[in-house]
């Protein structure tokens, strides 16, 4: 499949700045073959020749940090903490691989997701264990999210799925090159405007000016799909660069009257692009142009020279229609565009067992070896000798193609149970894996509030090897668990409450009442 993308700048220049920090800022829009648009914000700043705090020198003062573009907020995190690298996402909805793709950034998972790549200390109070709490809590507090409860109940360390995307800086002695991950997930957590609100605040121009302003709450979270993202990695010959994203699939074609997918910067984001950011060194729009062979118009001319300079004061409101196309026809076979299709389901009704079953598929022609990482909850314990792989609808043994797993069991109500394993996926295959679990049986003080709508299971995550960086994320699971009816103890408060009402007052009427016969004379005429 081919694209085109076409460039639009709303400014290119170089900053008073740029010697120490560079703000640049992007748009993608690109038109999804279901008549959708996906928009991918990429705000991104470098902190030039910056190194990350060695996790050794926690105990003394740190040096002075001045930041200019760089948030203030954020950067003393990562000084506090020693961070070299985090990824943060909180997402809502469910990503479609097979009819919209890969999307910009790999973090499309339902609910939160935080994992970071951190060096060992040399006291208890800077241990990773510790600065992981302590970054959960900084970062829960900075976006008004519920990240403090990633406690141990949801950590684990799949280093094999999640490498770091930049560079690791050299640690100093006693722990050399002593880096672990953590990660952990809360599949229950939304994103909203209490989320995006503290997120615009971390940018130069938050929502007066630049691609920023078209960040319209009621448009963003009346998405099909949305989330955010922080991401923070160093890079050994650039600096600490921080990359805040937000990510939306709208639906031009709902909010058309009639059903027609043009659109335009307005009727998508309420609002069309203003004045040009003044700290950016670059705002560009980049649109990717759709594959098919209808007809469609662009305006304003785009500027397709990366080279070129333009500078861009009034608005811009990009447009883009179909002439021709009266009334917009979803299509009724589209063929996959992600290189695996994935399907994970829980089946069984019964509250105390089920079976986990998950079928992928290759969808290229060349074979692809994944890793296959399954995180759950301690309450939800798996059968490994249960564990059949069957190829195609067959169901032909296919266990050899399952190899290099690794089980980590849970601890009850301590630690997650984590399974990795490696897939090798013959070209245009599918594969079955079934696995049994059991359920357990919770204290009624574990329940969560809305303890009958049941639990959210994490989402399995699968990594290529050949693209170690563009992972796949399945939908969260809800899971049935045997739940007490927490009404009873009402029922059973009401029911002796009018009982003591009933014997404590007929009691207490016949031992202090007194009993006096009256005559009462009556005169007969």
């Amino acid at each position: 499949m081919r694209w085109s993308i076409l460039f639009f700048f709303l400014s290119w220049r170089f900053s008073v700045t740029a010697a120490v920090e560079e703000y640049r800022e992007e748009l993608t829009l690109r038109p999804l073959v279901d008549g959708k648009l996906a928009a991918h914000f990429s705000f991104s700043t470098l902190l030039r020749s910056a190194v990350p705090r060695d996790p050794s020198s926690l105990g003394t003062d740190d040096t002075s940090q001045h930041y200019t573009l760089f948030p203030l907020a954020l950067g003393q995190i990562l000084r506090e903490h020693a961070i070299p690298e985090f990824h943060l996402t909180i997402n809502s909805g469910k990503w479609d691989y097979d009819r919209w793709g890969h999307p910009g950034e790999p973090g499309v998972g339902s609910g939160a997701e935080l994992w970071a790549w951190m060096g060992d200390g040399t006291a208890v109070q800077t241990s990773i264990d510790a600065r992981w709490k302590a970054l959960q809590n900084s970062l829960s507090g900075l976006f008004c999210a519920s990240l403090g409860s990633m406690d141990a109940l949801h950590t684990t360390s799949p280093a094999n799925a999640f490498l770091p995307t930049g560079d690791l800086p050299r640690l100093l002695a006693p722990a050399r090159d002593a880096y672990t991950l953590r990660h952990a997930t809360l599949p229950a957590e939304r994103v909203c405007t209490e989320n995006l609100t503290p997120f615009l605040k971390l940018l130069p121009c938050p929502s007066r000016a630049g691609i920023a302003a078209l960040l319209e709450p009621h448009r963003i979270f009346d998405a099909d799909w949305h989330g955010l993202g922080v991401h923070v990695r160093w890079r050994a010959d650039r600096g600490v660069q921080l990359t805040l994203t937000v990510q939306v699939v709208l639906d031009s074609v709902r909010t058309s009257t009639e059903r027609r997918r043009d659109w335009t910067l307005e009727s998508l984001f309420g609002r069309s692009l203003p004045r040009s950011c003044n700290v950016a060194s670059s705002s560009v729009v980049l649109v990717t142009l759709p594959s098919d062979e209808s007809a469609y118009t662009l305006s304003p001319e785009p500027h397709v020279s990366i080279e070129g300079t333009w500078s861009r004061t009034s608005d811009l409101n990009i447009v883009m229609k179909w002439p021709e196309e009266e009334r917009f026809s979803y299509p009724l076979n589209i063929p996959p565009l992600s290189d695996l299709s994935v399907r994970r389901t829980l089946k069984g009704s019964s509250q105390t067992h089920g079976e986990l079953s998950v079928v992928v598929r290759n969808n290229r022609p060349v074979p692809v070896r994944t890793h296959y990482l399954e995180t759950m909850p301690w309450h939800v314990e798996f059968f490994l000798h249960t564990l059949t792989v069957t190829c195609g609808d067959r169901g032909v043994d296919c266990a050899s193609l399952l190899t290099n797993m690794t089980y980590t069991p849970s601890r009850p109500h301590a630690t997650p149970a984590q399974l990795l394993a490696t897939l090798e996926l013959p070209p245009h295959e599918t594969l079955h894996l079934s696995l049994r679990v059991r359920k357990a049986f919770l204290r009624y003080t574990e329940h969560p509030p809305d303890a009958q709508r049941g639990w959210d299971l994490p989402p399995a995550v699968f990594v290529p090897f050949d693209a170690p960086h563009r992972r796949i994320y399945t939908p969260a699971l809800l899971v049935d668990l045997a739940t007490p009816d927490f009404s009873m103890p009402y029922n059973v408060i009401i029911m002796s409450s009018t009982l003591i009402a009933l014997i404590f007052g007929s009691l207490f009427n016949m031992l202090i009442r007194r009993f006096v016969v009256i005559e009462v004379d009556v005169k007969v005429d």
